[in-house]
């Protein structure tokens, strides 16, 4: 029970890596807020959890890029259960397209929801931490494609790699107050998204060094490793989970 008594919240987490990271959180002891903008589908995987034991999984829906929100998710969880412990920023959304041709829309929302959410989550999160005699740990999901291009991905990747900076400058404005600040960068990961592409799997599998794609326990690990107590020296740091694929960067095709 690593987690015990902490207090929680995880964006995006309907599905996917944050689904398995709230899930973990709850076996671990904690109060999790589970965030998605889909209200069905939050509701629905907080009752999944809730099936496996603990009943401390509390389905949040809402928009986790719109600051009005954001402060009253963080509120509610200071109001409702005197603290908040952990925050991982994993709401995200992948808007692909061709440089040349990418429209103003698009990249307003990419930048929206992928560092505007984040970065009001870790102020408003971090501002109630401050208060707190143990501080707490904010956790951002970055991606593999903050480090190495893939073709129709720049809105995405700068957005991923600003997350990254922004850890890094946050160790001077937080760790006064005993808050670490870290970014978690999964490559190719299975998931109900991803496995519904033709040749995913296979592809992935070909092009990295561990013989696999990661799985969401593969990425969930690590998140709860950097939100944990044996990791509270560890702060601006972004930690690459990808099987070595980075290491060797070969790029995919055959992906339909």
């Amino acid at each position: 029970m690593e987690f015990k008594d902490k207090v929680a919240i995880v964006t995006g987490a309907g599905q996917g890596i944050g689904f398995e990271i709230c899930r973990l959180l709850v076996a671990g002891g904690a109060t999790v807020l589970l965030n998605d903008l889909d209200e069905t589908l939050a509701q629905k995987a907080a009752n999944q959890i809730n099936t496996e034991g603990a009943k401390r999984c509390i389905a949040f829906p809402g928009d986790a890029s719109d600051v009005d929100f954001i402060h009253k998710m963080v509120d509610f969880a200071v109001d409702q259960y005197g603290q908040l412990d952990i925050v991982i920023a994993n709401a995200g959304i992948t808007l692909y397209g061709d440089f040349a041709t990418y429209t103003q829309e698009a990249l307003f929302k990419v930048l929206q929801v992928n560092l505007g959410g984040t970065f009001f989550l870790a102020q408003a999160a971090s501002n109630k931490m401050k208060l707190q005699p143990n501080g707490g740990a904010l956790l951002f999901t970055s991606s593999v494609v903050g480090h190495q291009a893939l073709k129709d991905l720049a809105a995405y990747a700068m957005t991923k790699a600003a997350l990254e900076m922004l850890a890094k400058n946050l160790v001077i404005e937080l760790s006064p107050y005993k808050i670490n600040v870290n970014t978690i960068a999964p490559g190719a990961t299975l998931t109900e998204r991803t496995t519904l592409e033709e040749d995913y799997e296979r592809v992935w599998s070909e092009i990295t060094p561990m013989g696999r794609p990661a799985y969401v326990s593969d990425i969930a690990h690590t998140a709860l490793f950097l939100v944990s107590d044996k990791a509270k020296h560890i702060t601006g740091q972004s930690l690459i989970v990808d099987g070595g694929w980075t290491s060797v960067s070969t790029l995919p095709s055959g992906i339909k």
